[in-house]
């Protein structure tokens, strides 16, 4: 079976466990940063099909995971990260208030 995606480290032990057998390289900075983007995405389709809280959850763990992947790829922290979205906050507001915009004329 085809999967062609980036995985966590522990996938392929958990395919030989299983009794398969996994075909996998190693990234190059550049292509894992790109990978990364991407499974960030197939989680983010995840969180939005999740019709559990448990599922919800789930689903939520892997987009931190990625994004915690992401801040280290790019030599970021979870601080700069924080630091960014608290000045956003206080320049446009959090999503406190469920505005949902219509339209603007």
């Amino acid at each position: 079976m085809k999967h062609n995606k980036l995985v966590r480290d522990k996938i392929p032990d958990i395919i030989r466990k299983n009794g398969e057998r996994p075909i996998v390289k190693t990234l190059t900075a550049t292509a894992y940063k790109k990978e990364l983007k991407r499974k960030l995405q197939e989680e983010c389709v995840e969180v939005a099909g999740a019709k559990t809280r448990e599922r919800l959850i789930d689903e939520l763990a892997d987009v931190h995971e990625v994004l915690r992947a992401l801040y280290t790829a790019h030599g970021l922290s979870p601080t700069d990260i924080t630091k960014e979205a608290g000045q956003k906050r206080k320049k446009r507001g959090a999503f406190a208030k469920k505005i949902f915009l219509i339209e603007t004329k």
